[in-house]
């Protein structure tokens, strides 16, 4: 183990954007212009000079870097706080990435089904958007997406992208709609009837709120589709990203090393997992 893994790269805020009332996206860049170098489902440990660090996944692919890799975080403690009042030019430290991601070289050849619930798009947009990139490596490409209400839909821009594309199957939901609010009514599993899968050629992947999770997974489950081919991202609160502090530990695995992705295979007789 190297230094470089405690000790944070300063890097720069090169854009702000808001998203919702309390989700920003955060443009990060290093100032030699060089690559994160993560894989999609990997988390960054970031740092605020007097204020302290927080575990953030990674929402940009490998193949879309440029020289910079992006944070969707939500304003929740001092550290996020602190954050969301950050401007462009202002300076962070990074450590990472960390952790094991979503193992896209055994997807490659297969039908994909991805199920994220509200923040949960964040880290599978990574993965969702280097599948679309490398488009003809894989096979159906399906897409379900819930959220509370229309205004806490993430990257509403990209999934007009996704529902205009003849190559996805695009669905979403909010659990409660507005005035302006034209599609489906309902928790993210009413989206599941609207779908087939061949379960032997189609791997799953969901993240998202704890309570979402048992739910989708009896869908997955329901339609078939192996244990050992759905991939969950554990949404657990990480501290030192190295496996020393014991803080994401679950039972005997540690969530900022073995995870935060997960077969629901490895981890569905951990009672504490779910």
């Amino acid at each position: 183990m190297t230094d470089s893994i405690y000790a944070p790269r300063m890097a720069r805020l090169a854009d702000v954007r808001p998203m919702t009332e309390l989700e920003k996206l955060f443009v990060v860049e290093f100032p030699d212009g060089g690559s994160l170098g993560h894989q999609p489902g990997q988390f960054v440990m970031l740092s605020i000079p007097g204020v302290g660090e927080a575990p953030i996944s990674v929402s940009s692919s490998p193949s879309r870097s440029n020289g910079h890799f992006e944070l969707c975080v939500r304003r929740m403690g001092d550290v996020t706080g602190a954050l969301h009042r950050m401007k462009p030019g202002d300076v962070v430290g990074i450590r990472g990435p960390f952790g094991h991601g979503f193992p896209i070289e055994q997807m490659r050849g297969r039908d994909l089904l991805f199920a994220p619930g509200g923040l949960g798009l964040a880290p599978l947009r990574s993965l969702i958007n280097q599948v679309l990139d490398e488009r003809g490596s894989f096979g159906r490409v399906i897409i379900l997406y819930g959220a509370k209400r229309p205004a806490e839909l993430l990257f509403r821009d990209e999934l007009e992208q996704w529902a205009a594309r003849d190559d996805v199957e695009f669905h979403v939901t909010v659990d409660r709609g507005d005035e302006t609010w034209t599609g489906n009514i309902g928790v993210i599993t009413t989206l599941f009837p609207k779908i087939t899968v061949d379960p032997r050629n189609t791997v799953a992947v969901t993240c998202g709120p704890p309570i979402m999770y048992r739910f989708v997974l009896m869908e997955m489950l329901g339609k078939g589709i192996p244990e050992t081919q759905i991939y969950l991202s554990l949404e657990r609160r990480m501290k030192c990203g190295v496996g020393k502090c014991g803080h994401c530990q679950i039972n005997n695995l540690y969530c900022c090393k073995e995870g935060p992705v997960f077969t629901y295979a490895q981890i569905k007789n951990i009672p504490e997992a779910l």
